[in-house]
């Protein structure tokens, strides 16, 4: 495997698979950029030491159909904004006029191909398709963490074709980082809090936590679960009664393994699910009928912060409560701050999962943790302990 850092770029083309699938409005804006800025430092290392750059990406899910609202076109002027450079478009990944302008592509310059996912054989990891892709360049670099837990044409079956010449881009490099300090080597004591809504898409990694943490925190809409389970009311929050057995055992592992699991004690409580309903305190375990929890309390908030503030490495996969109502983010938002209070004090701290991702971005509190994870799914699946394709494949000698 190569390094990016001490690579010969000169008078080579380098094939990048990027990350640019990003939010665009009805007018294709985009709202958020941060994924195309994420790549700038790659882009500009290959520019720099001389090559050219190819960049490939999917958007949206066209399903194996071009279709103009997920054309990567509407993203030209934004990618050169970014790196402050002209970039080239081919109006498809594969084809004459791909083929065309990757031959004629000079030292410095940088085109972007057409959305992948134009192409079934994309999703499907079909070889020709990868073949043709790798026939552009002379070395390929993986930069798209997001989609590292798949094994598609792009961002797995190529780099067959460059056995010498592939390599991470930094944000990969940087989520590797990341991850290796939060899960692999952490500082203790090692919190980890999880929200969201259902526990059976997040069991496999509780699992897996419950191995390596000291700390756990359980909250959203999946701590209803586990109170419900232990005999709790919980009114008409939400609730996988399926679940139950599920919990329990959870419970019973955490208590084998000695790791300490901590609840909401109270929770803020509204009958009608909107915005603007009146909003009433329950103790997490006395809901009554008619109504449904959608936050944590100040009482959990001082609980979870006091937690947090005695942790040195700390997690956070899932937001406290319906985030996206303002009047129902004050729990995730207090946890957004109490994760910075402690990181600024030394703490190592790793956000990932899109809702926690999104969380800190909309309280405008990125750069007051460790890192923020670009890959939610990938992120999830290393956690579990699964092998991640788009790694594996550069790795692979």
């Amino acid at each position: 495997m190569q390094s990016i850092e001490n690579y010969d770029f000169s008078g080579k083309k380098a094939i990048i698979r990027v990350d640019f699938n990003v939010p665009l409005d009805g007018n294709f804006n985009i709202t958020d950029p941060s994924r195309i800025r994420a790549a700038v430092p790659t882009i500009k290392k290959v520019l720099a030491k001389g090559g050219s750059v190819i960049l490939m990406s999917h958007l949206g899910r066209p399903k194996g159909t071009p279709q103009d609202k997920f054309s990567l076109k509407h993203i030209v002027s934004a990618v050169e904004k970014e790196i402050g450079t002209k970039v080239d478009f081919a109006n498809d990944c594969i084809g004459e006029e791909a083929i065309a302008k990757t031959s004629a592509l000079k030292a410095g310059q940088v085109l972007l191909l057409e959305n992948l996912r134009f192409y079934n054989e994309e999703e499907k990891g079909n070889e020709e398709f990868a073949k043709k892709l790798a026939s552009y360049a002379d070395c390929y670099i993986n930069d798209a963490f997001g989609t590292a837990h798949r094994a598609h044409a792009s961002t797995t079956i190529i780099a067959k074709f460059f056995p010498n010449d592939k390599m991470f881009g930094f944000v990969i490099n940087g989520e590797l980082d990341a991850i290796k300090k939060a899960l692999d080597e952490p500082k203790r004591p090692f919190i980890a809090i999880l929200g969201g809504s259902k526990v059976s898409s997040k069991i496999t990694i509780i699992e897996a936590l419950l191995k390596k943490v000291d700390k756990l925190i359980i909250g959203g809409g999946m701590s209803f679960t586990f109170t419900a389970a232990q005999g709790g009311k919980i009114g008409n929050s939400l609730c996988e009664k399926d679940q139950y057995e599920t919990a329990l055992r959870v419970l019973a592992k955490a208590k084998e393994l000695g790791v300490e699991i901590l609840f909401s004690e109270e929770e803020v409580c509204v009958k009608e699910f909107n915005n603007d309903s009146p909003m009433r305190v329950f103790p997490a375990n006395e809901i009554e009928d008619g109504w449904m929890g959608v936050d944590i309390s100040s009482k959990s908030i001082a609980k979870f912060d006091k937690a947090i503030q005695e942790c040195k490495t700390i997690l956070w996969n899932g937001p406290m409560g319906v985030f996206e109502m303002d009047n129902f983010a004050k729990g995730s938002k207090a946890i957004a701050e109490s994760i910075a209070k402690s990181t600024s004090n030394g703490a190592f701290s790793l956000i990932g999962g899109g809702d926690s991702v999104a969380c800190i971005n909309k309280f405008h509190m990125a750069d007051k943790v460790s890192y923020n994870s670009t890959g939610g799914g990938a992120l999830l699946e290393y956690i579990e302990g699964k092998t991640l394709p788009g790694i594996a494949a550069i790795l692979e000698k």
